[in-house]
């Protein structure tokens, strides 16, 4: 989990991902006897470099003598880099091979590997097929993999390619003529093959045959579509001669995903069946001024069934490929210009592959570290892995807690990190406590609608022989204590819906520490609920005492004086106007004390609820989780820290989709220069 920065050329730094994975340490400097290098410019200004080899090729009967190893290491890192299954989220730089049914797909990719694949009538490409061509030097054997679910099966020769290939078609697609999007990956390193990464995908269906699927050509389009529709793929579309180029499915839907053809190149095929005449319509194409493509057209004769029915091979078919090119007259002109032939075709391929990574590159970092940040940050939820000794499980435990104990301390003191558009948990506490003075500010201007009806109806019953103006005290005390009783209950209530908010915030603390170890999140929620109800239990007994304290009416003199001048200062309610001097007299006194009760009810019921369901209760949690790790007999920190199987799996998974294989960071590449 280690992460590292390695230094660019340019004195810059790549930015480390948490998992360790970083495209710069794939791509340091070039050793000091290596070759010449030459630049591959792209259409947004970035250089790479590859070998010079690139343009010092050398005639030869076998395609691998056109290439030097150097070119291998940019392709090997996106190969790497897919076998981590990082395709599963990000798109990789790939060439597609797509083309109608009897397009020569299966020629073109025959001729590039050296080897037979899947031939015949109908759909014989049911599963995509990764082609990782690999050269090696001359004088080492050829050797063959084919990977496809769990399966590995080292291939002998070149002869049971075509077989083992069939057989995994069925045992993933199922026997008959049905398709998966599950991919096959065929590996072959050889001598005589140049060095390139194919992606082979099912010929184009325009109607369903036989046992076929009856939207088999819509399965087929969609698989081909959620390829080609990458903008990291660059499609190869393969099209025969002897059609109208204007009607082919394949050409369409590149066209559909690419509409500039700024990474579609087409490879004409079967140019030997083209009618005599007809071959400037051809050469049109060529000169892209048919269905113009950025990256243009290149032609090549493969062989037919009947050259393979002849033995014919592929040392064979590449030499009368090129004599074929070399008699033509009106094509003769396209190999001069290095557009013809399966030897020029595997050239602008590997060049085509090799730059269209260096482009990428950039951008296929950015993302992999995107998607890092957002895997790391998905971890955090889970937690780290239970170690497997007891000595190590103790202290795991020790740190969960301290954790938890640490983030409630946060609670405590209103410090708690909060995400965007969340409120901390005082933040809430203090709205019900503003909510709390609002209702007594109204309990006083109520107290002032209904004074006049209280004061005369005392007076009627229990007024003595005392002038008007003259107020009764005991009329005055039994007002204030009546309005100050009506207000207890309301206290109480603010308790419930402060008692909830807490019991949330902790409870959904505890959840985000301990959720994936049930039996401790289960015990810590026995003492969450338990000591929640005995400070709520203490937090209502001080506030009814409290009240009961408010029934003794009382204040300083100062006090009360400075509090009765003001009101006198203000005038009374216009309620009072024409009324008696006793009611003027007595909201006086009234409006008075209870603007001094009601100011100590304001601060002194949120000063109980803080100390007892705040402080206090969030000490005893913490304390009492403490105690799980104390020298207690009955701790069990195995049963505490046993794991829920969800969230282990998960996590397992998810390390897995983004651990680095050994070997990968080891690995470099020389392309300097990109960035």
């Amino acid at each position: 989990m280690a992460s590292h920065r390695k230094s660019k050329s340019d004195g810059s730094s790549a930015v480390p991902n948490a998992l360790g994975i970083d495209i710069f340490q794939l791509l340091p400097s070039p050793p000091p006897n290596s070759k010449s290098f030459i630049t591959i410019s792209s259409s947004s200004g970035a250089a790479g470099t590859v070998p010079a080899v690139l343009n010092d090729m050398q005639e030869n009967t076998t395609l691998n003598a056109q290439y030097e190893e150097k070119v291998r290491p940019c392709i090997d890192l996106i190969d790497s880099l897919r076998s981590l299954g990082v395709e599963k989220d990000l798109a990789l730089p790939a060439i597609a091979v797509i083309g109608d049914q009897s397009s020569g797909k299966s020629s073109v990719l025959e001729a590039l590997s050296g080897v037979s694949l899947p031939r015949g009538a109908g759909i014989v490409t049911r599963c995509p097929l990764v082609l990782k061509l690999k050269k090696v030097k001359v004088g080492k054997p050829w050797e063959g993999r084919l990977l496809y679910k769990d399966n590995e099966v080292k291939l002998g020769s070149t002869a049971e390619v075509e077989e083992e290939i069939r057989r995994a078609q069925d045992i993933i697609a199922g026997k008959g003529e049905g398709i998966s999007e599950e991919m096959i990956n065929l590996e072959i390193k050889s001598s005589e093959v140049p060095d390139l990464t194919l992606i082979d995908l099912p010929g184009i269906a325009r109607v369903a045959v036989g046992n076929q699927p009856k939207d088999i050509g819509e399965q087929i389009k969609r698989m081909i579509r959620k390829q080609i529709d990458k903008q990291e793929t660059i499609s190869l579309v393969v099209v025969p001669c002897n059609v109208d180029i204007a009607t082919t499915e394949a050409l369409k839907m590149a066209k559909e995903v690419d509409p500039s053809g700024e990474r579609t190149l087409g490879i004409l095929t079967k140019p030997d069946l083209v009618d005599e005449g007809t071959e400037v319509k051809i050469v049109a194409v060529m000169r892209n001024l048919v269905i113009p493509l950025k990256k243009g057209y290149m032609i090549v004769k493969c062989r037919g069934q009947k050259d393979i029915n002849a033995n014919q091979t592929l040392a064979e078919a590449i030499k009368k490929e090129k004599a074929f090119f070399e008699d033509h007259l009106h094509f003769r002109p396209l190999l001069n210009a290095k557009k013809a032939t399966v030897s020029f075709l595997a050239e602008r391929l590997t060049r085509e592959l090799v730059d269209h990574i260096c482009k990428s590159l950039p951008h296929l970092e950015n993302q992999i570290e995107e998607k890092l940040q957002t895997t790391v940050r998905e971890l955090k939820k889970y937690g780290e892995a239970v170690p497997r000794s007891d000595k190590e499980k103790l202290t795991f435990l020790i740190e969960k807690i301290q954790r938890f104990n640490d983030n409630l301390s946060e609670v405590s003191r209103a410090e708690e990190p909060v995400e965007a558009e969340e409120s901390r948990l005082f933040t809430k506490i203090r709205k019900e406590f503003q909510k709390w003075k609002q209702q007594l500010d109204q309990k006083a201007t109520r107290l002032e609608e209904h004074l006049r009806d209280e004061v005369e109806e005392y007076s009627r019953m229990y007024r003595g022989k005392e002038l008007p103006g003259f107020i009764n005290y005991k009329t005055f005390e039994v007002i204030v204590k009546q309005n100050i009783d009506d207000m207890e209950e309301p206290a109480v209530h603010v308790l419930k819906i402060i008692t909830d908010l807490i019991r949330a915030d902790v409870n959904m603390i505890a959840t985000n520490h301990f959720k994936a170890f049930p039996n401790l999140l289960r015990v810590t929620k026995v003492y969450i609920e338990d000591l929640r109800g005995q400070a709520e239990k203490t937090s209502e007994e001080m506030m009814r005492w409290q009240f009961k304290m408010e029934k003794i009416v009382y204040s300083q003199d100062s006090l009360y004086s400075y509090q009765l001048a003001t009101s006198k200062q203000r005038g009374v309610s216009p309620f009072y106007t024409y009324t008696n001097a006793d009611i003027k007299e007595m909201a006086h006194h009234v409006h008075a004390y209870f603007k001094i009760a009601s100011d100590r009810l304001a601060n002194q019921i949120p000063l109980i609820l803080q100390y007892h369901m705040v402080q206090q209760y969030i000490s005893n949690v913490q304390t009492s989780v403490l105690e799980l790790i104390g020298e207690r007999e009955d701790t069990n920190v195995e049963q505490l820290l046993r794991e829920n199987g969800e969230i282990a799996q998960e996590r397992w998974f998810m390390c897995e989709a983004w651990a680095p294989t050994p070997g990968l960071s080891g690995r470099w590449i020389w392309v300097t220069g990109l960035f």
